[in-house]
This record gives C-alpha cells, structure tokens and sequence, in this order.
C-alpha cells in the first residue's frame, strides 16, 4: 500500500514529480490536474484501484497517487510535509518557475517522503487520529449546517406569525375605529 507517484504543480505546469513505478501517472496527472479548481481545496477522487489525493493552496498542486488500500489520513500528512518543504525550500519562485524547474532538487525530497510514509509504522496511530479529526470535522460542519438550517427555518416562522398577529391587530384597530365613528359595533348610521 505505497504511495505510487506524486506532483507538485503550479495549475496544470509540472514542477517536480517522481514516481516509485512505472505507469503513465504523467498523462493520469495532466487530465486531472486540468479538472482542479483554482480555489484552495483538499479532495480525494477515486478511480478503479486507485486513490488521486492533492492539496491546492496559494495557487500550486500538492498531488500524489496511491493504491485504495492507503490510509486517506497517511496522503494528507504526506502532502501537508511535501507543502512544508517545498514552500520553505522555494517559496514564491515556484510562482513564476517553467516546467520542471524544481523537479532536479525536490524528486529527492519526494522519494523520500514517499518512502517514509509509504512504510513507516508509527504514522499509523497518527494518521488513525487525523482520519477520526477529519472525520469529526465533517460531522461538526454538517452539523453546524443543519443547526443553522433549522434555526433560519424557525426564525422565518417567527416572523410570519409576527406579521400575521400585526395585520390582524391593524385589521381589528380599523374596524374599531370604523365602528366608533358610525355608533357602535352594528354600524347603525353608516349602513342602510
């Protein structure tokens, strides 16, 4: 259950890349690279046996590839140290950097990396705590959202049944004003 291949990218331009087997990773990479969203983002897409993780932030793609068996939680922390080490080694020259500028320094790092998570024991216990923190995560937002939801709903009935009682009182401080102005509540000297 390795990581198999991973990418950072500024967009769809290739900065460094390195892959632990062969495979046509670079053109898989290339479509999905071209279906990633400007905005900072964290997703997971599957397809077939195959897990594509990446990490968009400030414009550059933190991506990696890993079989379905690989821990979602064990790719973020690789990704989330593969974003560490690139932005301390390179900064914003990776901005305006051409293709494969930084791939002749940072394959290293990204063969390393990848082994290190790829094999090491002890991020089990850690990636087990950051997959339930992400998963409480979303259970919180979608909580929240569902609080806020009802709360919105319960505030637009408050306010229906306020302007229902205010018409009605209007209504009523009318119709009293009406029957004090034609004798009484029979309405004697304004109807017939």
């Amino acid at each position: 259950m390795p990581i198999l291949f991973s990418v950072v990218a500024r967009g769809t331009v290739v900065l460094a890349k390195y892959a632990t087997c062969a495979g046509n990773f670079t053109e898989v990479t290339e479509q999905i690279l071209t279906k990633i969203p400007p905005r900072d983002d964290k997703l997971t897409y599957s397809h077939g046996n195959y897990l594509f993780h990446y990490i968009a932030e400030n414009k550059l793609v933190y991506f990696c590839i890993t079989d379905d068996k690989f821990q979602r939680s064990r790719a973020f922390l690789f990704l989330n140290e593969i974003k560490r080490r690139f932005t301390s080694a390179f900064g914003d020259t990776a901005q305006t950097a051409i293709p494969y500028a930084m791939n002749g320094e940072f394959s290293r790092v990204l063969a390393t990396e990848m082994t290190h998570y790829s094999e090491s024991k002890d991020l089990d216990t850690i990636s087990r705590v950051h997959g339930e923190l992400d998963e409480l995560k979303n259970i919180m937002s979608v909580s929240y959202r569902a609080s806020a939801r009802t709360l919105q709903r319960s505030l637009f009935w408050k306010n229906i049944k306020m302007y229902v009682i205010l018409i009605f009182i209007v209504a009523l401080a009318i119709y009293l004003i009406g029957a004090m102005a034609c004798g009484g509540l029979a309405w004697r000297s304004c109807v017939g």
